[in-house]
């Protein structure tokens, strides 16, 4: 039995949540799963837990994961040399088998069976399912000083995503599946290409035109120059914020995908702190979250 403090507390919390469930009821959240998140066996269980809570009250979660340290492991094991080109791995032949393996299936699998085993039904998809993710070979160009024109870069079998056939996602989710989405997609001639997993997830969430893009990351959001979480972000701000230096290095990436997706229709983008047990809930059911909201809206 509950004390009197305890009884107040799960109350408040519940009626706290009560609000976001009447509003998000019916809609699409898209969430990239990855970094720490994926690692720890606490965070992973709390993770399955918080999206089949959200398609229990009626929310349509649909989860893109990455896999990057897994990639890596095993291209170690096999001896392999990774490379990475402006932050991008390098994926010739070899490297897009094991990026196959480990994508669409032990750590797509282990998802599925990680939100089954907790009461959902999740089904695991690759891009290359129905054409699932549509891809073309990414162009990488780098310009160094002395340089007249920038540098054309070949990467590999490293692409962008071209079109999502949101006629399949949406007959998953219609038939009560939690769609699980590895970030491998299939161009015109048929070949497999090796996307960056916030780049499908941004791109998923726009296709669907999606309530919220929740990017798990593994850090607390974006910070300010003085170390403190910035959140409730216009995307004007966000531009000033890249402008003056405040977005920078490897946040870059995740902050453009953020942007675009808000850009394209998406309600909002979050940045979460997949530290955090429980982190997808919190954010979509609390009133203050653990991450950093953008939206389009004007200041």
């Amino acid at each position: 039995m509950l004390n009197r403090d305890a009884a107040t507390q799960v109350s408040r919390i519940l009626t706290e949540a009560l609000p976001y469930i009447q509003r998000f009821t019916g809609k699409t959240i898209v969430i990239k799963y990855g970094g720490n998140a994926m690692e720890s066996e606490e965070l992973q269980a709390s993770f399955a837990k918080d999206i089949v809570l959200m398609k229990t009250v009626g929310i349509n979660p649909v989860v893109v994961h990455g896999g990057g340290p897994q990639i890596g492991d095993l291209l170690k094991r096999l001896n392999i040399n990774s490379e990475f080109i402006e932050g991008m791995r390098v994926t010739d032949n070899a490297t897009m088998d094991v990026v196959e393996m480990v994508l669409g299936g032990q750590v797509n699998k282990n998802i599925v069976n990680l939100i089954n085993q907790h009461g959902g039904q999740a089904l695991g998809l690759t891009g290359k399912d129905a054409n699932l993710i549509r891809a073309r070979k990414l162009k990488v160009t780098r310009k160094t000083p002395g340089m007249d024109k920038p540098e054309i870069l070949d990467i590999g079998r490293v692409g962008e995503v071209a079109g999502v056939n949101v006629n399949l996602i949406n007959r998953l989710i219609s038939d009560d599946f939690i769609p699980v989405i590895a970030p491998i997609g299939v161009g015109e001639d048929g070949q497999s290409y090796n996307i960056n997993a916030d780049l499908v997830a941004g791109k998923v969430a726009e296709a669907l035109g999606a309530e919220k893009l929740m990017l798990l990351t593994n850090i607390a959001g974006l910070m300010n120059k003085e170390g403190k979480v910035l959140t409730g972000l216009s995307t004007a701000q966000v531009d000033e914020l890249i402008a003056d230096g405040t977005i920078y290095g490897g946040m870059l990436p995740k902050i453009r995908c953020a942007l675009d997706a808000v850009q394209g229709g998406v309600g909002s983008a979050i940045i979460v702190d997949g530290r955090v047990p429980n982190a997808v809930l919190l954010e979509v059911f609390t009133d203050t979250g653990v991450g950093t909201l953008i939206t389009n809206q004007q200041d």
